[in-house]
């Protein structure tokens, strides 16, 4: 058995899984853990469980200790380097006439690499962006192109429903979101009322699919014909999050009926 802790590295990032080791951790603890092979500051965002080795991923990597003042030190050095290291990337872009936008960055914590996040319609020849980069900041220099949802997501915004979208706060790990999605929960596929500020299927269809699938397990179709307490009704709408159907009879009458009465 070994004691595990879920480790995030940015707001709504995903969660690592760390070994805890006989350290005393708790929810919003800064620790410092080994990732990608170098020291990184993380917060600590579950609770310490015990959990068999075998359930564990065979890399593994430790908790080194938790944070320092020193270490929340550098943390804000970092990021007063990372809104330097923005300024100047994007005044080089526009000083090669790039066709790339800039995203955002991050430092590692130990200030030996950047990682800069961009948009591009099409592949960009940065290669004497890199070496501005490294001339001015003496890292190793990364530039990685990401999608819209990406974007959107280290860029944050209000969706259509007033909070902010589902993506930077609340589903950092969505990995797929499909049509399909929107039509088991009975939405209108008009694209603008089903897209977020990415242009992609909102988030949130893909949150949600799974309570609807198990919903409306055992509930009949749409026009199919079924025998109710009136006769023979062929079902017209469902309503999932009330359980009920509209129903229409052979005398043409409408009725409502929840499922349980069937």
């Amino acid at each position: 058995m070994k004691n595990v802790v879920g480790v995030r590295f940015r707001p709504a990032g995903k969660v690592y899984t760390f070994c805890a080791r006989d350290l005393l951790l708790q929810k919003n603890d800064l620790v410092i853990v080994n990732a990608d092979n170098e020291p990184t500051l993380g917060m600590v965002v579950t609770d310490v469980q015990e959990r068999p080795s075998d359930e564990l991923p065979n890399n593994l990597k430790d908790v080194i200790r938790k944070a320092t003042d020193a270490d929340v030190r550098i943390r804000e050095e970092n990021r007063r380097l990372e809104r330097e290291a923005r300024k100047f990337c994007r005044e080089r872009i526009m000083a090669r006439a790039l066709p790339m936008k800039l995203i955002n960055l991050e430092c590692a914590f130990d200030k030996r690499k950047m990682v800069f996040y961009f948009t591009a319609e099409n592949r960009v020849d940065f290669r004497d962006l890199v070496r501005d980069l490294v001339q001015k900041f003496k890292a190793r220099i990364e530039l990685r192109q990401i999608g819209a949802r990406q974007e959107t997501k280290m860029v944050k915004g209000l969706g259509m429903c007033g909070r902010e979208v589902c993506c930077s706060c609340s589903l950092p790990n969505v990995d797929r979101v499909s049509i399909k999605m929107a039509k088991e929960q009975g939405l209108s596929l008009n694209p603008e009322k089903i897209s977020g500020l990415c242009g992609r299927l909102m988030c949130c269809l893909a949150f949600e699919y799974d309570g609807y699938v198990e919903m409306r397990k055992g509930m009949p179709k749409c026009g199919k014909t079924i025998n109710t307490a009136q006769g023979c009704a062929k079902v017209l709408r469902q309503n999932v999050l009330r359980g009920e159907l509209a129903l229409a009879l052979e005398d043409g009458r409408e009725i409502t009926l929840n499922v349980k009465d069937l």
